[in-house]
C-alpha cells in the first residue's frame, strides 16, 4: 500500500503544480505555439478536468486498498494523453520535444499499473 500511496501522491502533487499555471499563461501558450488559441472554452476546460482528475489521484493515493478500481482510470486517463500524442507524433503532426514533454505522464502511467498489481494482495 505504501507504494500506491506514494505513487499517486506524487502523481496528483506534481499535476496541480504543472497544471495550475497554466490557467494564467494563455498568451504565453499562444506564442510559443502559434496561433493563439482560439477557443479559451477548450483551453480552460481542459485544464480543470485534468485538475479534477489530479484531485482524484489524491484521493485514490489517501486510501488505495478503498479507491483501487480507480487505479485502472486513472491510468486509463494517463495512457489516453500519451497515446494521443504518440499517434500525433507518428503522422508528423507533433514534434518529438511536444512529445517527450508527456514523458511524465507516460511514467506515471506505467507506475499506476504497477500500483494497481501491487495492492492486489491486499484483498
Amino acid at each position: 500500500m505504501k507504494f500506491a500511496k506514494t505513487v499517486f501522491s506524487i502523481a496528483g502533487v506534481f499535476g496541480v503544480v504543472a497544471l495550475t499555471p497554466l490557467y494564467f499563461l494563455i498568451g504565453l501558450a499562444g506564442r510559443l505555439m502559434p496561433p493563439a488559441v482560439n477557443h479559451p472554452e477548450l483551453y480552460y476546460g481542459f485544464i480543470g478536468v485534468a485538475l479534477v482528475w489530479q484531485c482524484a489521484y489524491l484521493a485514490i493515493g489517501s486510501d488505495p486498498g478503498r479507491f483501487r478500481p480507480m487505479m485502472i482510470l486513472a491510468a486509463l486517463a494517463k495512457f489516453s494523453f500519451v497515446g494521443t500524442l504518440g499517434v500525433l507524433y507518428l503522422q508528423d503532426r507533433l514534434g518529438a520535444a511536444e512529445l517527450a514533454a508527456s514523458g511524465p505522464d507516460a511514467l506515471f502511467c506505467v507506475l499506476f499499473v504497477v500500483a494497481f498489481f501491487k495492492t492486489a494482495a491486499a484483498f
